[in-house]
């Protein structure tokens, strides 16, 4: 691509290298080696989530000099930087994941602090583990400016004494290791042979479901999101991605002009029909916020109520991320759809082209049980489900892909905080048939909306992950299975109806109809409310203080700013 293409009077990175005024500013990049030329093209950032902290982000600093070369091969100068993650498998079960949500904010937040304070034209950007992949598409819809988004990649199935395993079947076994079905050793050899590779968590959970959503949304070139972390020829992709970024730069193409309403309909859609993770329906409202679009928790439940459940992986299916890859890739699941009438063909993505002509050449592989046709579905509806009732005002979401029977009854049992649940649990201080309660554990209660895959895990480890149910305002992982409710809203910090449970109270979960209700009057849990008083959490201080003094319900994503509607300038029109 010619560089005098580019006009840079146009562009943010103006204001760092015109003029004689900003010869200081030019200086900077001489010394660290750039050219006069390197210096008068687009500057285009190259953000990573790298970090040592787990296996999800390890091969993102490799998969970015590849981008790299992709934007300096299409006359572009790439500007390398990083953000934090926080990586949940590692955070679960403590109060270090009081950080994860947090760090989707911290994350968005730092993208765009470097993007603005040093003028770059566009944004590449990789991430590998749960908050980081929506955290760095916020940042893109918030800037602005011409983007791609890149996943890590996932990480390979482990193998088990001649069985897959990942690690939801690690934290299964601390539940069968509770209760004396597995023995220290076999505990022991399952830990260590259940994650083989680099990559984020190999099946359907919070980060596979947000890079499904990356190609959906349009945001990531297709296919790139299903090849496994430790193939090398996901370089091609990165590099490729750099070059197409200088195209959108040529072409003025934006984040908010790919994510539309309709856009944001497609990722709910890809999420329900694969059996997604419930977290999504708390990052698809945040990136649509920063959009300016109103898509809360009722809007992705509307559409996951129409959409049939088709992708048969795990945890509630058969199979794992590169068995997706390998069947076809995301664009084999968004073709049955598309020629189903489920998706909107005529969004436009980060190709330059629309939904249905990047699918145009996609053919259906009758040779693999992955993804099934769209007219042929698992279950008709998607495996993703909203629940409202007088219990949750503010909806609720709970996963039923792989459940049997997606209705249940049952007196509460209460906990304020995942600590007491869990201890419980691992105590089998529950009775069968029960609803288990975990409350002040939402994004202000938390603070921080904490998921739950330890106590869930156990449960199901106990072999009660049918037997009973579990609600929370928290959130839950993707890697979570069994009758588990989370994001129910209002929380209870703010004095939603579940801070006015009491033990016994009869709660019934109605999948189907997409209820959530408490047996308990209105008059009577007036009087309660009347009695309760708002509870302070030890958080007094630092970024999760913070973070509680901003932060809204989770029906609009658990927002911590007022979004693209309240925009006056944005960041790629200065």
């Amino acid at each position: 691509m010619d560089a005098k293409t580019f006009d840079k009077a146009k562009l943010p990175s103006r204001h760092v290298t015109e003029g004689p005024q900003r010869a200081p500013h030019r200086s900077y990049y001489y010394a660290m080696g750039l050219t006069r030329e390197q210096i008068h093209q687009p500057f285009v950032g190259v953000a990573t989530c790298w970090n040592e902290a787990a296996p999800c982000n390890i091969t993102l600093m490799r998969q970015a000099q590849a981008v790299k070369h992709g934007v300096a091969a299409a006359s572009g100068t790439p500007r390398e930087f990083t953000t934090i993650t926080v990586t949940d498998g590692i955070a679960m079960g403590h109060q270090g994941m009081k950080s994860s949500l947090v760090s989707r904010e911290v994350i968005a937040d730092s993208v765009e602090l470097t993007m603005r304070g040093h003028a770059y034209d566009a944004l590449v950007g990789l991430a590998g583990c749960d908050k980081s992949l929506p955290g760095m598409m916020m940042a893109m819809c918030r800037l602005n400016v011409p983007s791609i988004f890149i996943y890590g990649g996932s990480i390979l199935p482990g193998t088990f004494r001649g069985r897959q395993v990942t690690v939801q079947d690690v934290f299964e076994a601390v539940g069968r290791h509770s209760v004396g079905t597995m023995s220290d050793s076999d505990l022991d050899e399952l830990e260590q042979v259940a994650c083989p590779s680099a990559g984020a968590c190999g099946a359907q959970f919070t980060a596979n479901t947000m890079a499904t959503v990356s190609e959906a949304i349009g945001l990531a070139l297709p296919y790139s999101a299903g090849a496994p972390a430790p193939y090398e020829f996901r370089d091609k992709f990165c590099m490729t991605a750099g070059e197409q970024v200088m195209e959108l730069i040529a072409r003025n193409i934006r984040p908010r002009d790919i994510v539309t309403r309709k856009a944001l309909e497609n990722a709910a859609t890809v999420v329900a029909a694969s059996g997604g993770s419930t977290n999504a329906g708390l990052h698809l409202p945040a990136i649509a916020h920063e959009c300016g679009i109103s898509f809360t928790l009722f809007d992705v439940a509307e559409i996951f109520r129409r959409t049939p459940y088709i992708a048969d992986l795990k945890p509630g299916g058969r199979y794992v991320a590169k068995d997706l890859f390998e069947a076809g890739g995301i664009p084999l699941l968004m073709k049955t759809l598309l020629d189903h009438g489920y998706l909107h063909g005529d969004c436009l993505t980060v190709t330059g082209r629309t939904i249905a002509e990047n699918l145009e050449s996609v053919s259906w592989n009758a040779e693999q049980d992955v993804v099934r046709p769209a007219s042929e579905p698992i279950t008709p509806t998607g495996g993703v489900v909203g629940l409202k009732g007088n219990l949750a005002p503010e909806g609720a979401i709970v996963k039923v892909a792989g459940l049997a029977n997606q209705r249940f009854s049952g007196p509460a049992r209460c906990f304020d905080n995942e600590e007491q649940a869990f201890a419980a649990v691992s105590r089998r201080e529950y009775e069968e048939g029960e609803v288990l309660v975990i409350r002040y554990e939402g994004p202000k209660g938390g603070p921080g909306m904490r998921e739950m895959l330890a106590t869930t895990a156990a449960l199901y480890g106990q072999g009660m992950g049918d037997k009973v149910a579990l609600i929370t305002d928290g959130r839950f992982s993707g890697a979570t299975r069994g009758f588990c409710i989370g994001h129910v809203g209002p929380e209870a910090a703010v004095g939603g109806p579940i801070a006015l449970v009491e033990d016994g109270d009869t709660i019934t979960i109605d999948a189907v109809e997409g209820t959530l209700e408490i047996a308990v009057s209105d008059e009577d849990m007036a009087r309660r409310r009347d009695r309760w008083a708002p509870r302070e959490t030890d958080y007094r201080s630092g970024a999760i203080w913070k973070y509680a003094q901003t932060v809204g319900s989770a029906c609009h994503g658990a927002v911590t700013h007022p979004g693209g509607e309240a925009e006056l300038v944005c960041f790629a029109d200065i």
